[in-house]
C-alpha cells in the first residue's frame, strides 16, 4: 500500500486511509475521519471529526499567478481549516487559507479558491466554482455548474440555481480604473437566483428577493420582490408561502 505520510502529521482515532494518499507536513486529522484514494492534503490543514474525502480531492492547495495577473499571491497563506462531519466527493480542489465549517457537503468536481469562508450546513453542487474572497454564510444551496464570482458575500438559508453566472468586473479586463472597482455580488438572507440567470458586479440581492431564472440582472434586487427578464425589472412580489420567514422549518 502506497502512501506518504509527514512525520509532524497527527491523525486521529479510526481514520481510515486510502492508497496513494499524501499526508503533508502539519496535518491535523480529527477522529473517525474516511479518506479516499489518491487524496492529496497540503501542509498545515486541519480536518476535523467524522469527515470523508472521496478520491482524487486535494485539500489546502496554494494557488498559481501569471505574470498578467492582477493580484499576486502572498507568501504567508495559512492551511485550511474544515469543520467536523463533512462530506468532501471526488476530484474536489479546496486551497488553502479557507475555512470550512461544520456539515457541509461539498460534491464531486467543485472548486473552491484562497480565502473562502464557508458556514455550516451548506451544500455546494458538483462543479460548483467558487473564487477568492467570498463569504458564504449558513444553509446555502449552491446548485451543479453555478460560479461564485471574487469578493461576494452570501448570507445565510440562500439558492443559487444551476448554471447561474456572477461577474465583478465591469471593465472586463481593459481599462486601469477597473482595479478601483472589483466588486461581486450580495445576496442576503433568504435570496434566490434562478437557474441560468446572470448577475453583474457589485449588484445586491435584497432579502428573500428573487431573480427569475434567465434573467440578466443590472440593478439592485429589492427584498420580498421577483425580478425577471433582460434586463431584469421587477415582476410581482414573492409568494407568501415562499417566504423564508414561512419556510425555516423545511430548512
Amino acid at each position: 500500500m502506497n502512501r506518504f505520510i509527514d512525520e509532524s502529521a497527527k491523525i486521529g482515532m479510526n481514520v481510515t486511509l486510502g492508497n496513494n494518499v499524501v499526508i503533508m507536513a502539519g496535518v491535523q486529522i480529527g477522529n473517525d475521519c474516511l479518506i479516499g484514494h489518491n487524496v492529496i492534503i497540503h501542509p498545515d490543514t486541519k480536518i476535523g471529526n467524522a469527515c470523508r474525502i472521496d478520491d482524487g480531492t486535494i485539500i489546502g492547495k496554494k494557488p498559481l499567478s501569471s505574470p498578467r495577473s492582477i493580484f499576486k499571491v502572498p507568501t504567508d497563506l495559512k492551511g485550511t481549516e474544515i469543520g467536523d462531519f463533512c462530506q468532501i466527493g471526488s476530484n474536489v480542489i479546496i486551497y488553502c487559507q479557507c475555512t470550512i465549517g461544520n456539515r457541509n457537503l461539498i460534491a464531486d468536481l467543485a472548486t473552491i479558491r484562497e480565502n473562502v469562508t464557508l458556514g455550516d450546513l451548506n451544500i455546494v453542487g458538483r462543479n460548483v466554482t467558487i473564487e477568492n474572497f467570498v463569504h458564504i454564510g449558513n444553509r446555502n444551496k449552491l446548485e451543479t455548474n453555478c460560479y461564485v464570482t471574487a469578493y461576494s458575500e452570501i448570507g445565510d438559508y440562500c439558492f443559487i440555481a444551476p448554471c447561474v453566472a456572477t461577474s465583478n468586473d465591469n471593465y472586463m479586463g481593459r481599462d486601469k480604473e477597473r482595479f478601483k472597482h472589483f466588486k461581486g455580488v450580495t445576496m442576503m438572507t433568504g435570496s434566490r437566483i434562478g437557474v441560468n440567470a446572470t448577475i453583474l458586479p457589485g449588484k445586491t440581492i435584497h432579502s428573500d428577493g428573487t431573480v427569475a431564472g434567465g434573467a440578466v440582472v443590472t440593478k439592485d434586487v429589492p427584498a420580498k420582490t421577483i425580478v425577471a427578464g433582460n434586463p431584469a425589472k421587477p415582476f410581482s412580489e414573492v409568494p407568501e408561502p415562499q417566504l423564508l420567514e414561512n419556510n425555516l422549518d423545511k430548512q
